[in-house]
């Protein structure tokens, strides 16, 4: 099954409402279906949100997929059996919700923080916000290519206890790829082995 493109954007729900709405449709499954259809029926009502254009579902369509890809040890094959075929959110989707967050509702806790978000903030795995700063610095957002630095170098001290930071490598690595010039890009020849 082909992937759907990516939907335009409507509108860039708040963590609060997503978290919400996703906690009532929880207490709607019946107890009695297994752990993955749950999950599976869960994932589905959040992807058809996310293609009717809210991308606050999408950025938590995101975050499951790749929760899940870590329970499965770098499976997509399973993951995709979980969230349902063409459910996988793939590159060009994070890029597009990447591109589409409001850096402004994002909700960044500061050293001796002690306040909750507000209900109308957007609460981010850093991993996630790494995504969103890197795709921003490429499109030459200066705020954005400052935060980014900062936060590559606290990337060392962070590697080692938070395993969703190789999917932010490896999208950092995909949007490297997508934005390269054709002109630096190796010309296309006969191999030399």
């Amino acid at each position: 099954m082909e992937p759907p493109a990516v939907p335009p954007v409507k509108l860039f729900s708040p963590s609060m409402r997503v978290d919400a709405l996703l906690a009532d449709w929880r207490a709607e499954l019946p107890p009695e279906i297994t752990k993955e259809a749950r999950e599976q029926q869960l994932y589905g009502r959040a992807w058809e949100e996310y293609l009717e254009g809210d991308f606050g579902f999408g950025l938590w369509c995101w975050h499951e997929c790749d929760r899940l890809t870590n329970a499965f040890n770098g499976s997509v094959r399973d993951v995709t059996r979980v969230v349902g075929p063409g459910r996988y959110l793939g590159f060009s989707h994070r890029r597009a919700i990447a591109e589409a967050l409001p850096l402004d509702k994002v909700y960044r806790p500061r050293k001796g923080d002690m306040s909750t978000p507000r209900p109308e903030a957007i609460v981010l795995p850093h991993y996630q916000l790494l995504c969103v700063y890197a795709v921003r610095a490429k499109e030459g957002d200066a705020k954005a290519k400052a935060q980014y630095t900062i936060a590559l170098g606290e990337l060392e001290e962070r590697r080692r206890a938070d395993p969703f930071l190789r999917h932010f490598e490896t999208f950092a690595k995909l949007l490297d790829r997508a934005t390269a010039k054709p002109s630096t890009a190796a010309p296309a020849g006969p191999s030399s082995r």
